[in-house]
């Protein structure tokens, strides 16, 4: 083998490799798309690559021992460049230059010479997906999206100032390190000698694509909709009524937006309790820590619902040290709060204490130490009994950690909009009251609101299906003249279909849909995922229907015993009919699976439907009948789980020999 320095990077020759002859690690290759090829060479272009075959993971380590002892030399795991030096440095994230496309962006200041049929404030999900619906046929509205950048420090453009969350649901960002931690293998990482910030930078690297392909797609959609884009703070104009809105550029310049309709949707934002000292640094909320720079070694998180969870076992996979501070001492009966059956929440907080996330139970924090002047010391958290007090004895009092993240709630996002100029009443906790067309008490009547504005569930799905109901009661006409033609229904199936969301209607009550176990499927996207759509076993027993259950292990299909043996897939059943009245599912693609389980229970299918389908073989979905199955079958369904509980020992046996 023989190693030698060039200009473009460093070169090892091997007689024969899988790459081929000889192997390039150059300064810019990894994070290079396009494979660059010749008759005697081969570019490397993933680390993961390497992993395959000990003798280049042997090469790989040689070539950074040789990178380290050249000055100015730059090795990079990414698309970007960051030099190999002996103390690790932070690095700040870097955006990836996402430009608007054509002339869709204008200035706030330019808005003022234009009058628009509809004004959306607001642009994550629910208000492009409105824009957009509004924009074509059969509405073909004049449109404006104002949009006050949400994002910052890895998902903002810092180049060019350009959001790069736009159209993206709240977590974006958890969703984007969710998706590293499962590309990129930080121990591997580690092992092939790769320091913390070059490792960090990967990941954001992998964050800001995702970021960036959402962002350019939704930009593009915009524009070839005609939807005019303005970034900038809304708020309802002090005189004017209800149809004129105050837009503050980023440059401080006001300028006045006259609309016919306007729909609020502007998202929340996290819940921040007192005594928590929120610095965007070290210690964060579910949204600033978007802005953090660093991989940590250690992360205190409190909180028991899904977002705790789910940034719980990101960063875990991350390899970082995590501890979860709940204040109950039962941690599932957080998750059950929320609809999850007992087993899945069961399955969830077993998963979690089997990565090696230490749970404090039934404790709160009660003083935060954070050293000011020294980011290499740890946060100090005091730890309290729930309610107070001495915590019983064996139990830890203090916590340290490189980052805490307090993750206990969200709440709608309406402080700044000024809703007192235009008679806009808000709940309590700051949630737009509508009526049963989504439209709130604005005293000109035009002003409607969807999403997580409303209040819970705080789900992109039903907001998205809320925007798509109040575009179409704002317009009602158009929705009027396109049913009187099948053909102009069917060039606009989403428009025809809203009537089918149950969103409207004299009996609606959007603040139902927290409470409505079949309004939507709920998902959450740990790892692995867990889904469920209808009633649990408890309440179809609270409602006085006599329910069953069928499950079936993921490890009973040769897929999950494979990828997700701990997985479970459970169906809830009215004994007397066989009808399906919930679905619960944990393991991989739960989140997917979901929706077939939706079908099942909207259609009200029973459980002869589900053992009369035919499912295709080496797949997740084989787990229905095998669920269905166990429903008639008990004393098989016994077998089959006891076999499938060796043939999952047998591989875990297998792998530990390997």
């Amino acid at each position: 083998m023989l190693a030698r320095v060039q200009d473009r990077g460093i070169e090892i020759r091997i007689p024969t490799t899988p790459f081929g002859q000889h192997i390039m690690l150059s300064k810019k290759i990894l994070g290079n798309p396009t494979s660059e090829r010749t008759h005697t060479s081969t570019y490397v272009e993933k680390a993961q690559y390497l992993q395959r075959d000990r003798r280049m993971q042997i090469c790989l380590i040689l070539a950074l021992l040789l990178a380290r002892s050249i000055n100015g030399f730059h090795l990079t795991s990414t698309s970007i460049s960051q030099r190999c030096v002996r103390s690790p440095t932070k690095v700040a994230p870097l955006a990836l230059p996402v430009r608007l496309p054509g002339r869709l962006q204008i200035s706030a200041r330019d808005l003022s010479d234009t009058n628009f049929d509809l004004a959306v404030i607001g642009g994550g999900p629910v208000g492009v997906s409105a824009a957009l619906l509004a924009a074509r046929a059969p509405f073909l509205k004049k449109v404006v999206l104002i949009d006050a950048p949400r994002a910052s420090g890895a998902l903002m453009n810092e180049e060019t100032g350009e959001d790069l969350s736009i159209g993206g649901p709240t977590g974006l960002f958890s969703k984007a390190l969710r998706d590293a931690g499962k590309k990129i293998s930080v121990t591997s990482l580690k092992g092939m000698g790769l320091r913390d910030d070059s490792i960090w930078n990967e990941i954001v690297t992998s964050c800001v694509e995702l970021a960036s392909y959402n962002s350019r797609d939704v930009l593009r959609q915009l524009e070839y909709a005609g939807v005019t884009y303005a970034q900038g703070c809304a708020a309802f104009a002090d005189s004017g009524g209800s149809s004129s809105l105050f837009v503050t550029a980023s440059d401080n310049s006001i300028s006045t937006v006259s609309a016919e309709k306007i729909l609020l949707a502007t998202g929340s934002t996290p819940f921040r309790p007192g005594g928590i000292p929120f610095d965007g640094k070290r210690v964060f909320d579910s949204d600033s820590i978007n802005t953090l720079s660093y991989l940590p070694k250690s992360v205190a998180i409190t909180g028991s619902g899904i977002i705790a969870i789910e940034f719980a076992k990101i960063f875990k996979n991350l390899g970082s040290d995590v501890t979860l501070i709940i204040r109950d001492t039962i941690p599932r009966n957080a998750l059950m709060k929320i609809g999850l059956d007992k087993d899945i929440a069961a399955t969830l907080v077993a998963d979690l204490v089997r990565s090696g996330i230490k749970i404090e139970r039934g404790a709160q924090v009660k003083r935060f130490h954070v050293p000011r002047d020294n980011d290499k010391a740890p946060i100090i958290l005091d730890l309290e009994a729930k309610g107070g007090g001495e915590r019983p004895s064996g139990e830890a009092t203090t916590v340290k950690c490189d980052v805490y993240l307090a993750a206990v709630g969200r709440k709608p996002n309406t402080q700044n909009l000024n809703l007192a100029a235009a008679c806009i009443k808000a709940d309590q906790y700051g949630g737009i009251e509508v009526d049963n067309e989504l439209k709130s008490t604005a005293s000109g009547g035009n002003v409607y609101a969807a999403g997580d504005v409303l209040g819970r569930p705080f789900l992109a799905s039903t907001g998205m299906a809320q925007g798509v109901a109040a575009i179409k009661n704002m317009f009602r006409k158009e929705i009027e003249d396109a049913s009187e033609s099948e053909e102009e229904c069917d060039s606009d199936r989403e428009v025809c279909l809203a009537g089918d969301l149950n969103m409207t209607g004299d009996n609606f009550d959007p603040k139902s849909l927290a409470s409505n176990p079949f309004a939507f499927p709920t998902g959450v996207w740990s790892s692995p995922e867990a889904s469920y759509y209808g009633l649990s076993t408890q309440q179809c027993k609270d409602m006085g229907i006599d329910a069953g259950e069928g499950v079936a292990l993921y490890a009973e299909c040769l897929r999950g015993l494979v990828f997700s043996p701990n997985g479970l897939l459970k169906l809830v059943f009215d004994k007397s009919n066989g009808r399906i009245m919930g679905v619960h599912i944990c393991g991989d693609d739960a989140c997917e699976l979901i929706h077939y389980g939706m079908e099942l229970v909207k259609s009200k299918r029973t459980i002869d439907d589900v053992l009369s389908n035919l499912y295709s073989a080496v797949t997740f979905h084989e787990m229905y009948r095998i669920a269905a199955l166990a429903t008639v079958d008990e004393a098989g369904a016994r077998k089959r789980r006891a076999a499938a509980g060796r043939a999952l020992a047998a591989r875990i046996r297998g792998s530990a020999e390997e």
